[in-house]
């Protein structure tokens, strides 16, 4: 970890104010393979070669972030997370121009400025929800280059050679499509899937070594059905419902409640009363991407499935003539 008892330095004559790193603890279970590539493409084999900046795919709530933070654990560097959003702006990513007290501007570096400076590992968190000129800012960065240039301090500012990033991004719609020349940069991705049984009950004893067996027993078998069904609910969404359950029970220990009641009462609350019936919630999302629909004919095109010249006619309703 690098030294953090000064919390500024200068460059090209002007004081930059840095950021603090996460302190998160960072620990990965299950998956051990993503784990490994992650790190892999942080190596650097030759004098000459240079560190990648992979993208860390996946569904929300998947564990992208949680990976980034184990990967700079494993490391030994101070991490830093920058949350993009759609209105953030390249001054926001870079340096920031701040009015002091005394009334002079102050300017401030971003978790990744801080980063490149340091010598440490940011993660862009949700990076398809910035937007292209932002992006932009990140172009030089992101090649051989390797520096930023902030237009609000009129500096340029070089990565340390300890600089490493990692960007992460759902798998769902983006705000805004991320143009091809920062795609390019953006390499490997790396996808992550969802735990498999005894993972996802050892993460959520992790994060809640207080849960009782039998809650913990209903929330994995839950995730694990909603996995198999290709359903959006996300070992985060099982933490929630589980930490909401235990809330409860502890609540209600002088009117003790059944436990299956307080978690059928913690997944509604959390996650919707569709969450009680998953084969029924996979029907009307494949009913909603179109898995009922019939494909259509050239006739249907042209012709109302009632008009006789329609090729699937089959002449009309039987009427009686009498």
């Amino acid at each position: 970890m690098s030294d953090h008892t000064s919390n500024h330095i200068d460059i090209g004559g002007v004081r930059l104010h840095l950021s603090q790193p996460d302190e998160s603890p960072g620990e990965w279970i299950g998956q051990r393979e993503v784990l490994h590539q992650l790190l892999a493409c942080w190596l650097v084999v030759d004098d000459k070669d240079l560190p990648l900046a992979p993208r860390l795919v996946g569904s929300p709530g998947i564990g992208k972030t949680s990976l980034g933070i184990a990967a700079g654990r494993v490391r030994k560097q101070d991490l830093y997370i920058y949350q993009c959003t759609a209105d953030t702006r390249p001054e926001d990513l870079l340096v920031t121009p701040v009015l002091a007290e005394d009334g002079r501007i102050k300017y401030h570096a971003s978790p990744l400025v801080t980063a490149m400076i340091r010598g440490g590992i940011v993660l862009l968190d949700e990076g398809n929800r910035m937007n292209e000129k932002s992006w932009a800012s990140l172009a030089p960065l992101l090649d051989h280059r390797r520096y930023v240039e902030s237009i609000v301090a009129g500096i340029k500012i070089r990565a340390h050679r300890d600089f490493r990033c990692a960007v992460t991004m759902n798998d769902d719609e983006s705000t805004f499509e991320i143009p091809d020349y920062i795609l390019s940069r953006l390499q490997p991705t790396l996808t992550l899937g969802h735990p498999n049984r005894d993972d996802e009950l050892a993460i959520l004893r992790y994060h809640l070594p207080f849960a009782e067996a039998e809650m913990l027993n209903l929330t994995v078998e839950f995730l694990q059905q909603s996995h198999q069904l290709n359903l959006d609910f996300s070992t985060r969404d099982g933490i929630n419902v589980l930490r909401y359950a235990m809330k409860r029970l502890a609540q209600d220990k002088t009117h003790p409640v059944g436990k299956d009641a307080v978690w059928q009462e913690a997944l509604i609350n959390c996650l919707g009363s569709e969450a009680t019936d998953l084969n029924e919630a996979a029907k009307r999302r494949q009913g909603s991407l179109g898995g009922n629909t019939m494909p259509m004919g050239l006739g249907d095109f042209f012709f109302d499935p009632d008009d006789p010249l329609h090729p699937d006619y089959d002449g009309g309703d039987d009427e009686d003539d009498e």
